[in-house]
């Protein structure tokens, strides 16, 4: 046999090769596997594509366990707790409370103060956690902003501590996206490699849905829904982002008449009241776009359109409330993967 015929069987094996891991591929079982359950006071939904038909919802639900005993504040033992009640601080024993911390730390700086997981006691004092009360004092709400503020937060790679002894950590505006993060890399070290993440209506979207050979397509709530009666304002498609919207859909509370956002302002130490209705942030991580979410809804969308310039990483799509009626904005990126209703 000469060498061109070697050469011309060679091209043919190595085609046909090609060709039957194609077709391997191609005939892949392209059905989803879907979980779901209850965590953080809210439910998760997962959806992954994986040849071997693993079910993870055991091993899911476990490290939900503990980073629930990491960082939730309802849970009197959870790491977040013990610190609340030190005096000083707290060594991590857990990997849990270190991430949510440091990222927490980077958004407060980045958004001007907007975002501050130590204006618990001010929730708290609004009603707005375990206990309802009437409208605080003017006083009292001075009072607790001396102690407000993550600049009183301390930390290195093995402990937290606090400059004031009052100070306190709750991760409410920050929890589900970090949670979606833990859930997303456990199945990535998996090789799961297309997966829809939600975990209380935010997450993470890898890769794309299989059935459709798209990126994955999620609903944004039109701020005029009620909790019977859900539309949509938007549809967004993604592949390997977060995304997370905030809003005061269903979550205020009602003194004297009056309704108060769930969002305190930091810098007020009171209700942010502004004309911002939702605010759904796009980003590399879940955790970021969670407290970029919350910094939103109390800035509100002028201060937050003028501030994302510098941040560059992010994306959001805003919905607002003009002497018109609703109106809405959207940076140039995601623009792109938006299909707006009227």
């Amino acid at each position: 046999m000469n060498n061109r015929l070697k050469n011309a069987l060679y091209s043919v094996l190595v085609l046909a090769a090609m060709w039957a891991v194609w077709k391997w591929r191609s005939s892949e079982d392209k059905t989803p596997i879907k979980i779901e359950g209850e965590t953080m006071a809210t439910s998760y939904h997962i959806t992954y594509f994986d040849s071997k038909h693993r079910n993870f919802k055991p091993s899911i639900d476990s490290i939900l366990d503990l980073v629930n005993q990491s960082i939730n504040n309802y849970n009197p033992t959870s790491e977040v707790s013990l610190f609340n009640k030190s005096n000083a601080g707290f060594k991590f024993k857990l990997p849990y409370l270190l991430p949510p911390v440091k990222v927490a730390s980077k958004v407060f700086s980045d958004s001007q103060g907007a975002f501050d997981p130590t204006v618990m006691p001010l929730v708290n004092l609004w009603g707005f956690g375990s206990q309802k009360v009437n409208r605080p004092d003017s006083s009292k709400i001075d009072s607790i902003r001396n102690f407000i503020g993550f600049e009183k937060i301390q930390f290195n790679q093995d402990s937290v501590w606090k400059l004031d002894s009052r100070s306190q950590l709750d991760f409410g505006g920050i929890g589900q996206g970090y949670g979606a993060d833990v859930i997303t890399d456990f199945l990535k070290s998996k090789g799961i490699k297309n997966m829809l993440v939600e975990l209380g209506g935010e997450g993470m979207a890898i890769g794309i849905n299989l059935q459709s050979g798209k990126p994955w397509e999620l609903g944004i709530l039109d701020p005029n829904s009620t909790e019977r009666e859900q539309t949509f304002k938007a549809y967004v498609s993604l592949s390997n982002r977060s995304f997370t919207t905030s809003g005061n859909y269903f979550n205020y509370r009602e003194v004297e008449g009056k309704k108060y956002s769930h969002t305190i302002d930091p810098n007020t130490g009171y209700p942010a009241m502004r004309e911002i209705l939702s605010a759904s942030v796009f980003a590399d991580d879940c955790t970021t776009a969670d407290a970029w979410g919350t910094a939103i809804m109390s800035m509100g969308h002028v201060k937050a359109i003028e501030l994302l310039k510098k941040h560059p990483e992010l994306d959001v799509f805003l919905i607002y409330s003009t002497e018109n009626g609703m109106a809405t904005f959207a940076t140039e990126k995601i623009n792109k993967s938006l299909t707006i209703n009227p």
